[in-house]
């Protein structure tokens, strides 16, 4: 597992001092400003210092100004009736500042690297048998003396592949067993970009290793070569074994060519191998499940099945009054929901409303008491205290399940032996997607393709390894979040679901997103606009954002500001 670091929070001798924190939050704002809104507020910005006392006060007189203004000269806008979802056209650039000509590479030193180091095999996926092709690979395995195996299209000239070999040598170390890079195909306006590891959930999904890549052949010969079982999909086959052997692959954030003709990413040419290889890597794990093609060429649903017999499952659903809310979250899970073995327990946080105290009183489910100040964490650990149940979700009072099989979904998952916390995909008012797992790049935010990843690909159609899914919705085993602590109640309202997610991973179980499970979230219904600036420092020192923390599952070439994804340019 990549390794995430937890830096204890010692409130006399922080880790991030308040100074540092300052200039990260202002830094942080400062990128975002510098990229959003429009150019007079971009100029004051500059002007006045972002995230300042002076600038907040400019804001403040100058917003009523300025309204005035466009009232007086008839140009206020009118607020919409509806939300509509924009496409956006295949020319468009993903990443919005990604240009292929400004990646040019430069001239590089190939001084110490041996020629005999990697070889470099050439293969043509345009023949009707991928059996002759995956021969000559296992001979070339078996034959060469080299260290590393390069794989290269017979089509491709010569100097991508010896680009490709330079620069991806270079970054080898010598516990790597496969070092792979960014690549341009297969369409021009956008690069398919990856992460800095490979979760091993993930790569059931799709083959996010891809091309270029350096495989070390000592590794290759390990877990037996080329499948000559696995047909056009052998290299997902072959990362799927080494990921199960834990060799370790290491990702260099550069884009380079990756030696993949577009016969690689038809439908007809990948996806029947792909779903056979990944059912036998399910069958080896001893995980029943079910195989699917799915929206993209190489890209597998795979649906875990429910444990037997079906395990307990408690739904806890904090509340404070709002019983219209409560109300049609829990009639739609008495309407929906085709599990068996669940129950429902209500955690009541001080509600005055006659029509919500009578309702609990009516209620067939546990009414838990938690009195005092909004506490999100102090709330749901509550709720579990007094569940008996397998496992647990926490629900917010403002979902509405869309999925009716959600549960068995979730348990699936939940249920396998290195899988922590399960999410799923909230969608708002409008349908339109608004949770889709959260992104640490460089802040926690929600990964949205209605709107900040509007690019169609296999990554965020897949069910994935993540850093953290939100606490509107997760499923975890009663044990395992025991034995965390359950939320950290220092985190009173925000930041607790992220925190516990990550220290799941600390702890060495996976947080898995998956995009089969829907539901209507009605966001922030409940809390309001509480977003204490104390949960979020917390936060900031324990993991060290805008610091060290990287993402592990989200592409490291990718930055998220406000609602725009951009490439980081190297």
């Amino acid at each position: 597992m990549f390794e995430i670091r937890q830096f204890d929070v010692d409130e006399a001798k922080p880790v991030i001092t308040d100074d540092e924190l300052r200039r990260r939050w202002a830094q942080f704002h400062g990128n975002i400003h510098m990229v959003s809104g429009n150019r007079l507020r971009r100029t004051i910005g500059r002007m006045l210092g972002e995230d300042t006392a002076r600038y907040h006060v400019a804001r403040f007189f100058g917003r009523p100004i300025l309204k005035l203004i466009r009232a007086v000269r008839g140009t206020t806008k009118p607020e919409p009736t509806t939300k509509l979802v924009v496409e956006a056209p295949d020319e468009v650039f993903f990443p919005i500042n990604y240009r292929p000509h400004l990646l040019d590479q430069p001239e590089r030193s190939t001084e110490g690297i041996a020629a005999t180091d990697v070889v470099v095999v050439r293969v043509d996926e345009s023949t009707p048998d991928a059996d002759v092709l995956i021969r000559a690979l296992n001979e070339a395995v078996e034959s060469s003396t080299a260290t590393w195996l390069l794989i290269a299209d017979v089509a491709d000239p010569p100097g991508d592949a010896t680009l490709a070999r330079e620069v991806l040598r270079t970054h080898a170390q010598g516990d790597d067993d496969v070092v792979f890079a960014d690549e341009y195909g297969p369409t021009p306006h956008a690069p398919t970009l990856k992460s800095p590891a490979v979760g091993p959930h993930t790569l059931l999904s799709y083959n996010v290793v891809g091309r270029p890549a350096l495989i070390r052949l000592d590794a290759i010969r390990r877990v037996g070569g080329f499948s000559p079982d696995a047909g056009w999909a052998y290299e997902h086959d072959l990362y799927l074994r080494l990921s199960e052997i834990d060799a370790n692959f290491h990702h260099v954030a550069e884009l380079l060519l990756g030696g993949r003709r577009t016969t690689s990413f038809e439908r007809s040419h990948i996806d029947a191998d792909t779903a056979r290889i990944v059912r036998a890597a399910l069958t080896r794990r001893n995980w029943p499940a079910t195989v699917e093609v799915g929206e993209f060429a190489g890209l597998i649903k795979w649906r875990v099945a429910v444990p037997s017999p079906a395990p307990s499952i408690d739904i806890v659903i904090p509340t404070r009054d709002r019983v219209d809310l409560m109300r049609q979250c829990i009639d739609a899970i008495k309407e929906k929901t085709t599990y068996p073995n669940y129950n429902i327990i209500i955690l009541d946080n001080d509600s005055v409303d006659p029509e919500a105290l009578a309702y609990f009183r009516e209620s067939p489910y546990l009414v838990v008491p938690c009195p005092g100040p909004f506490n999100y964490a102090h709330i749901v650990n509550r709720g579990v205290a007094h569940s008996s149940a397998d496992y647990v979700v926490t629900l917010n009072n403002d979902t509405i399940v869309v999925t009716p099989d959600w549960l068995e979904r979730l348990v699936g998952l939940a249920a396998l032996p290195d899988v922590g916390f399960v999410g799923a995909c909230l969608l708002d008012q409008d349908g339109r997607r608004e949770h889709e797992s959260i992104v640490i790049s460089p802040y926690p935010q929600h990964l949205r393709t209605d709107s900040n990843y509007w690019h169609a690909d296999s990554f965020v159609h897949s069910t994935r390894d993540v850093a953290a899914v939100t606490g509107a919705v997760q499923m975890v085993e009663r044990s395992w979040w025991n034995e965390l602590g359950g939320m950290d109640e220092q985190l009173k309202v925000v930041m607790n679901d992220v925190d516990i997610c990550l220290r799941s991973q600390v702890r060495g179980r996976y947080v898995v997103y998956t995009p089969d499970v829907q539901l209507y979230h009605h966001v922030s219904s409940s809390r309001g606009s509480l977003d204490p600036l104390e949960d979020r420092n917390r936060f900031i020192r324990r993991w060290d954002i805008f610091g060290t923390f990287a993402d592990p599952y989200f592409p490291e070439s990718l930055l998220l500001l406000g609602e725009t994804m951009y490439y980081r340019f190297r």
